[in-house]
């Protein structure tokens, strides 16, 4: 998904928002866009121990076995040597949904056109909880429908092999702990790391794990689950069955890459080299999408030409890039890890593929291991710490920053040199790389490792419970270097007032006493101004502040501050002098106070005199999309009100332009059109939506009547299902000129009791010019990129005089989610690649037996007939594709035997899985002639 990092904004044509100059698409329109196991952090944390310190040489990939379906012997998955079905690619792409790769899909050409490289995807997902722009098909329909929109676009880059997980997706969350749940994290582990084994990818390449504000939940988790199987696959402690059963081998992928969207740049063929990352002592890499593919168009125009296919998702209407080359940006990518040799600082547009896909620069034999690991991530000054050379043989030399000194031989023995490293006394904290040469009777080879330098005694706001929890996988998993990369913040009520921790760290082997002050900007005070702290050596502790806002006047939401955030520092003193400066920020969020009414609103859509006697909300700040060119093309006023156990809310929009009139039937995923969603979190606590009520209202339908479902929260489906109680009115003007929603939501209706107070409360507002189920702009109360899923930043409210029914539950239960995906096993084309390439359907494994076609199929009378032979019993679904499905049948088959099937149509291609009793599958597949 793209647009900012998930945000679900579907933009009509010519209109783009996004952080980097790149020209890019219109956005999607789907709704924006428990701890790790035992076994996979044990397992990861064997690897980064025990497993790096083995001396190895990366195997170059052998050239994929490519069968042609049908051409005399049909192919099979099943009971096939592992080297022989493998699928050897040379980059793999790990993403969570049909167009997450869309982005990169410049940078995938142009290194499939360089260096002739064979690039595969792997989408965790096929995306049936996203947006429809072309049809009604939902759920797996919708899945199939994204999948074939999928093959076509990638196919521009030159890529033809895509694996999905047939993990079901469901709504717009920024939560990976969700995501986590629904997934099922060790499952799905499981069968990432059988895809790369199976596969055996040199460079992988995922989404930004880290919970950067605005990032699809199912994102982070697409990239954790990447980085895990780097290492997992490559450790035979993992997933052992695999190796054992399955007869597959581990796999050492030589780099690592993320997605990065952090980055300052100019367009133009410069943006390789002149770019400014967020983190200075990473290896991040740009591709120019302004350079010319043999077609003579520029990559990024190909990236938006395969853009278009993804119709369903509103992107259909994708605007040409800019004709001028030099007004076009890069793509980018940080480097996680690397097992093979590289250069620092070579900015090559296939700088991220050297020593992996080709030999790096001092004459090392291509695949050759050079790596550096240390002791400790955070380091402090003057103190030493360990530094292993990882090698297969050679002399290894230190690159360190000035004043730091090392000792240790480093000649390579047992496939690692160790060095003593000592920062210099007076190092400045932040990180820094560390770089090293080794020397070997065949060559040289450079790599570098991050460390971070830390004060004596460190002193952070409180992280919200998404970055505490990335902060720990990042340390479990070995790669600590991705953490600290979210700016702490925190929401403050306007004119309210919170408590702020800051956390402490010993980072030494002495005890420290000192103070902590926050130095707030103009605005806000610290009751009080400092605290002091003793903390013992290498210990943590905390102090706890209480800060308000004492100017309610300051702009609040994304109008705020810098982008919404008003920063301000922390000072840590250790033994009277300052040892820390932390940057931090509190985010304002607006307030009010929701009154109770003399008497229950008419629910007619319309304000009648006295029944909303509260304030009127501005709902017209821009949180996403174009900005509305004047306040009749798109503003936005509400008001609430309680009365007796129930919620009244009344919102007036102006809007110049009607958007699609959806049949009350399609009534769901309402940021298609124009439409107003309201979000309450009843106990202002929710760490993401799947906690709160989250309604979606279209004021007009093709009936001609409003209807409203919910959406990406506890319990979403149709309204009246999951909110029975809910009433909705609406007036629409004639001629239009805007509407008036009116809802009646029954407080009995929220998941958990509302806590009047500290209520939590937003409003918003799309808006769609256009007929083509797409929106434009998106207008509320509390406003971020991507706040919909943010209910930390939604507005705060008080209900005085309320109180709850007792007995009400203070706690929400367990979210109803979707739970139905797309299979693979109804997926002809996945089919047809499985039977082709040999990986078994859905990173599973293949069935234990032998599947095959006995003899030809046999044509006639518009059905073909054929014979199936298996070696146990299990189900057979069988295809016949054109382009589309011209007949399909499910044949249950009891025993092991030929069983004769016959399935309309007589034209293209014969497609058959089959799916064992006992675990696996097959695929195979024949032309039709």
């Amino acid at each position: 998904m793209r647009g900012g990092f998930g945000a679900p904004m579907a933009l009509a044509a010519g209109l783009v928002v996004s952080l980097l100059p790149s020209a890019v698409p219109p956005t999607s329109p789907r709704q924006p866009s428990a701890p790790e196991s035992r076994q996979v952090n044990a397992a990861a944390s064997a690897y980064t121990e025990a497993s790096h310190a083995r001396p190895a040489v990366f195997p170059a990939a052998p050239a994929l076995r490519r069968a042609v379906p049908g051409r005399n012997v049909p192919t099979s998955t099943a009971s096939t040597p592992a080297a022989a079905r493998a699928g050897g690619l040379d980059v793999l792409f790990v993403g969570a949904h049909p167009d997450d790769e869309s982005g990169d899909l410049s940078t995938f050409g142009q290194w499939n056109e360089q260096r002739h490289l064979r690039t595969g995807v792997l989408t965790i997902t096929r995306g049936e909880g996203g947006g429809n722009a072309v049809g009604t098909e939902e759920g797996p329909a919708l899945g199939l429908l994204r999948e074939a929109e999928e093959r076509k676009a990638v196919a521009k880059a030159g890529i033809t092999d895509i694996d999905y997980l047939d993990k079901v997706d469901f709504y717009y969350t920024v939560s990976d702990e969700l995501t986590r749940k629904a997934w099922d994290h060790d499952s799905t582990i499981a069968k990432v790391v059988r895809l790369v084994r199976e596969t055996r990818p040199k460079v992988i390449v995922t989404m930004t794990p880290s919970p950067i504000p605005g990032q699809h939940g199912n994102h982070q988790e697409a990239g954790r689950l990447a980085v895990e199987a780097y290492y997992l696959a490559a450790d035979p402690k993992a997933f052992p069955g695999q190796l054992t059963k399955e007869h597959l081998h581990t796999w050492r992928a030589g780099r690592l890459l993320h997605q990065e969207h952090l980055v300052k740049s100019d367009a133009g063929p410069a943006c390789e080299t002149t770019f400014t990352p967020t983190d200075p002592s990473a290896d991040v890499y740009g591709v120019w999408a302004g350079r010319r593919s043999r077609s003579g168009a520029t990559w990024a125009q190909v990236e938006a030409e395969a853009d278009r296919f993804y119709a369903s998702q509103g992107w259909a209407g994708t605007p040409d890039p800019p004709s001028d080359p030099n007004q076009i940006g890069c793509d980018y990518f940080t480097q996680v890890d690397s097992r093979v040799p590289f250069t620092p600082g070579n900015h090559a547009p296939d700088a991220a593929l050297e020593g992996a896909v080709y030999p790096a620069r001092g004459g090392l034999p291509q695949g050759t291991e050079f790596s550096l690991t240390t002791s400790a991530f955070g380091v402090a000054a003057g103190e030493p710490f360990t530094v292993t050379a990882h090698a297969p043989a050679g002399r290894v030399a230190l690159s360190l920053p000035a004043g730091w000194t090392s000792a240790g031989s480093g000649t390579v023995r047992d496939g690692t040199a160790e060095f003593t490293v000592t920062p210099a006394a007076d190092a400045k904290a932040g990180r820094v790389r560390l770089g090293a040469t080794v020397t070997t009777a065949h060559g040289t080879g450079t790599t570098d490792r991050a460390v971070e330098v830390r004060d004596a005694v460190t002193g952070v706001q409180q992280p919200l419970p998404r970055v505490s929890d990335f902060d720990a996988w990042a340390a479990s998993t070995g790669v600590p270097q991705l953490s600290g990369r979210v700016e702490r913040v925190l929401t403050l009520g306007s004119g309210g007032s919170r408590t702020v921790r800051v956390d402490l760290t010993d980072t030494t082997d002495h005890p420290h006493q000192g103070t902590v002050t926050l130095n707030l900007p103009q605005g806000f005070t610290a009751e009080p101004a400092s605290l002091p702290y003793s903390l013992e050596a290498g210990k943590t502790g905390s102090v706890t502040f209480t800060v308000r806002n004492t100017d309610a006047s300051l702009p609040t939401s994304n109008q705020g501050g810098d982008a919404g955030d008003y920063d301000y520092t922390i000072s840590t003193t250790a033994d009277g002098a300052t040892t820390d400066v932390a940057k931090a920020a509190l985010e304002l969020v607006p307030q009010t106070t929701i009154p109770q009414a003399s008497a229950a609103p008419d629910v007619d859509g319309k304000e009648a005199a006295g029944e909303y006697s509260g304030p009127s909300l501005n709902l017209s700040r821009l949180w996403e999309g174009t900005a509305c060119s004047s306040a009749a093309d798109c503003s936005a006023t509400g008001k609430v009100t309680w009365y007796d156990d129930a919620l009244y809310v009344l919102v007036q929009v102006k809007d110049d332009k009607q958007g699609s009139a959806l049949d009350a039937a399609d009534c769901k995923r309402h940021w298609r059109t124009d439409s107003v969603e309201i979000a309450l979190d009843p106990r202002g606590d929710a760490e993401n939506t799947s906690t709160t009520f989250k309604t979606g209202i279209l004021p007009f339908t093709s009936g001609d009547g409003p209807c409203f479902e919910r959406d990406a929260d506890n319990h979403q489906g149709p309204g009246a299902e999951t909110a029975p109680g809910m009433q909705v009115a609406s007036a629409v003007s004639s001629p239009y000129t805007g509407y008036t929603v009116e809802a009646k939501i029954p407080l009995a209706d929220l998941p958990a009791a509302v806590d009047p107070s500290r209520f939590a409360l937003d409003i918003f507002v799309y808006d769609s010019d256009t007929t083509d189920k797409t929106g434009q702009t998106r207008i509320g109360w509390s406003t971020w990129g991507g706040v919909q899923g943010d209910p930390y930043r939604w507005g705060l409210a008080t209900l005085p005089g309320y109180t709850p029914p007792p007995g009400r539950p203070t706690t929400a239960p367990p979210p109803v989610m979707p739970q139905t995906a797309a299979l693979s096993v109804n997926s002809p084309q996945s089919i047809i690649q499985a039977a082709s390439t040999r990986v078994p359907l859905a990173a599973g494994p293949a069935a234990p037996f032998a599947v095959r076609l006995a003899g030809r199929p046999e044509v006639g009378d518009g059905s073909v007939t054929f014979r199936l032979r298996t070696g146990g019993p299990g189900v057979a679904y069988a295809y016949v594709w054109d382009g589309g499905i011209l007949g399909q049948k499910k044949v249950e088959i009891g025993r092991a035997g030929t069983t004769t099937v016959t399935v309309p149509g007589a034209t293209g291609t014969l497609a058959v899985a089959f799916e064992a009793t006992a675990g696996g599958t097959a695929s195979v597949a024949a032309e039709l002639s």
